[in-house]
């Protein structure tokens, strides 16, 4: 009987030993706070006619280690990650150019990244009275693509923005070639109805944004298949 009471101790004992496995916590959401969201970017360090430096900031997040500020210019499309363990970091811009960026929280304990929401600002700079549309963001149908068309036709859609809110119109570029002819000109909402399509084909497409102020953007080009 005794050894029995012993043996049950020693297998409680192992049981309150065994090991915990340790689930650390994902990092949370930064929230934003500069360059503003869709306005232009007046603040910064001037190095030449043509760049300054720009100091991003976000607001720390919880259970994170350390950052990657993602930045694109929408100009040239081209986009750049840089890691970062403040939440803060100094870049050099192009200046009259318009960008997006967001912040990834990272974990080192967690795979689990977190993104933040995405924003816009123009870099502002010399002799500007007023600022170009932003490109315009595509989004169905989008890059690369497969869609199945009813009876034929589909909808492109688009968001417009723009720092001075004085988007007048829309020219949308579409054909089955890389270089696109005008579809529709002249267009006052984002979106261009029952457009004629035919099954099997691979389509191209870019929407051109103009301001009151004649100022243009590129959204780029697109395309997409029908199935």
């Amino acid at each position: 009987m005794r050894q029995g009471i012993i043996l049950i101790c020693m297998l409680v004992c192992m049981a309150g030993c065994k090991k915990r496995t340790y689930v650390p916590f994902p990092p949370t959401k930064v929230s934003l706070v500069f360059p503003a969201k869709d306005a232009p970017c007046t603040t910064g360090t001037v190095i030449s006619t043509s760049q300054n430096t720009v100091v991003f900031q976000w607001n720390s997040s919880e259970y994170t280690d350390s950052y990657e500020l993602h930045l694109k210019n929408l100009l040239t499309d081209v986009s750049t990650t840089t890691a970062v363990t403040s939440n803060q970091l100094e870049v050099t811009l192009s200046r009259n150019t318009p960008y997006s960026w967001y912040i990834i929280s990272i974990n080192n304990y967690s795979t689990e990244r977190v993104q933040s929401d995405v924003w816009k600002f123009y870099n502002s700079g010399p002799g500007i009275l007023s600022y170009a549309p932003y490109p315009a963001e595509i989004l169905t149908p989008g890059f690369g693509q497969s869609v199945t068309a009813t009876g034929n036709k589909l909808h492109l859609d688009w968001n417009g923005s723009d720092v001075d809110n004085d988007i007048a119109t829309y020219d949308v570029y579409f054909g089955t070639t890389s270089s696109p002819a005008v579809f529709k000109s002249a267009l006052t909402e984002s979106i261009a109805m029952d457009v004629p399509v035919t099954s099997g084909n691979t389509y191209y497409w870019k929407v051109i944004t103009k301001d009151k102020q004649g100022n243009t953007s590129n959204s780029g080009l697109y395309q997409f298949k029908v199935n």
